[in-house]
Parts: structure tokens; C-alpha cells; sequence
């Protein structure tokens, strides 16, 4: 019997979920793929949908995209590990990292832009984590913490296929040990001013005026 352990065979998924799995072979075009999905608000009801049910439903908020891509990309070899940050405001942001020849990068899905992918040029998580420090403040977030977590710690627990909510995956990232990832006062303090100039003037576009734009997946 298949174990969540391993890579989940060819016939644990279905003939539609398994032509997404072939038609997405590399970081970039899961990221591509989740940025087409309709965008998870969980206006009606709060939710941690599995791969199955995120293709399913065709919408995904950042925890249920990295469980995706963690899915998907774990089929071409990639281990199903997350990157979740954490946050003065609690409200927290989950990634999938992978490792390429090139280095770490990372696939994710965000309603603000800054907050996507990056492309696999870090030497290391910790320097991936880093990169989103600046657009991670808005008018509450700022970094506090990160952690890599591997998805197959949770042993035989069904994340990848369950049409139940896998809240286990979510208590198990926030109970998980963060290291610690601040940047200075004098920055955020900046940058807070900036992102309070910004929508003060255009209170309904996406902040992308950050500088390390050609680094984003």
C-alpha cells in the first residue's frame, strides 16, 4: 500500500489531475499554472484545500498553492518542502522552495505581487526568505521568522489527495520552529512610509515599485 512517505504512484490521481501533472514539469510553469487560478479569498467560508480539491475548484489562497506545487513538482523529483513565514500581524505567507542547479527559488501564489515566486538564484532558504522582506510590509505585515518544512513529516497524514479541509497542515506550520528573520527598524520604518505614500496615492493598484523585482519567479 502506497504511504504518504513516498511519491504517490501514477494511479493515486485522476486522469484530469494527472494531465496537470505532465503539462507542469519544472517551478516555472507551476507557477504559471497557480497564477491562473482564480485566487482563494475565503469570502464565504474558511478553508485548507488538498491538490484534489484545489483542482477541483480551480482557486487557491498561498497555503493551498504550496501544497499544489508540492504536489505537482514532487512527481519530477522535487521534495515537498514549504517555506512559512511569520509575521507581527500573524498574518502569515506559506511558499513551496525547491532547489535547482542555479540555486534556491521558490513558487507561490499571493494577492500582492511582490509576494509570488523567485526565481532559483539564493544560495540559501534563509536568503530566499529574505527577499520578501520588503513586500511583505503593508500597512501591518513585517517579517519576524521562517521555516523550511518538509511535507513528509507528517508521515501517512493525506494532504495531497483528502477532500477534507487539511487543517493539520496548517496547525503543523504554525506550530513549527521558526528562526528568527528581521530586518532593521530604520528600514521598516521606511518602507512603511513608502507603502502609505503608495496607496494614498493609487488606492487600488498592486505595489510593485520594489527594487529586487528581477529577482520574482
Amino acid at each position: 500500500m502506497q504511504t504518504n512517505t513516498s511519491k504517490p504512484a501514477r494511479s493515486c490521481f485522476t486522469a484530469a489531475e494527472w494531465r496537470i501533472v505532465e503539462a507542469h514539469r519544472t517551478p516555472r510553469q507551476v507557477q504559471s499554472f497557480l497564477r491562473k487560478l482564480k485566487y482563494n479569498r475565503e469570502e464565504e467560508v474558511n478553508s485548507q484545500r488538498s491538490f484534489r480539491e484545489v483542482i477541483r475548484l480551480k482557486s487557491a489562497h498561498c497555503l493551498e498553492a504550496a501544497v499544489t506545487a508540492a504536489v505537482i513538482l514532487e512527481q519530477h523529483d522535487y521534495p515537498p518542502l514549504l517555506l512559512s513565514f511569520e509575521s507581527v500581524d500573524k498574518l502569515d505567507h506559506v511558499i513551496f522552495l525547491f532547489k535547482a542547479p542555479s540555486g534556491w527559488g521558490a513558487v507561490a501564489r499571493s494577492r500582492d505581487e511582490g509576494l509570488h515566486g523567485r526565481k532559483p538564484i539564493f544560495k540559501t532558504p534563509r536568503q530566499v526568505a529574505a527577499s520578501y522582506f520588503d513586500p511583505y510590509v503593508d500597512f501591518t505585515g513585517r517579517i519576524t521568522g521562517f521555516a523550511v518544512v518538509d511535507l513528509r513529516e507528517l508521515g501517512g497524514y493525506d494532504w495531497r489527495f483528502s477532500t477534507r479541509n487539511i487543517w493539520k497542515v496548517e496547525n503543523f506550520l504554525v506550530d513549527y520552529p521558526h528562526e528568527s528573520l528581521e530586518m532593521s527598524d530604520r528600514r521598516y520604518e521606511k518602507l512603511l512610509q513608502q507603502y502609505k505614500n503608495f496607496r494614498a496615492k493609487y488606492p487600488d493598484r498592486q505595489a510593485t515599485y520594489f527594487a529586487n523585482r528581477e529577482v520574482w519567479m
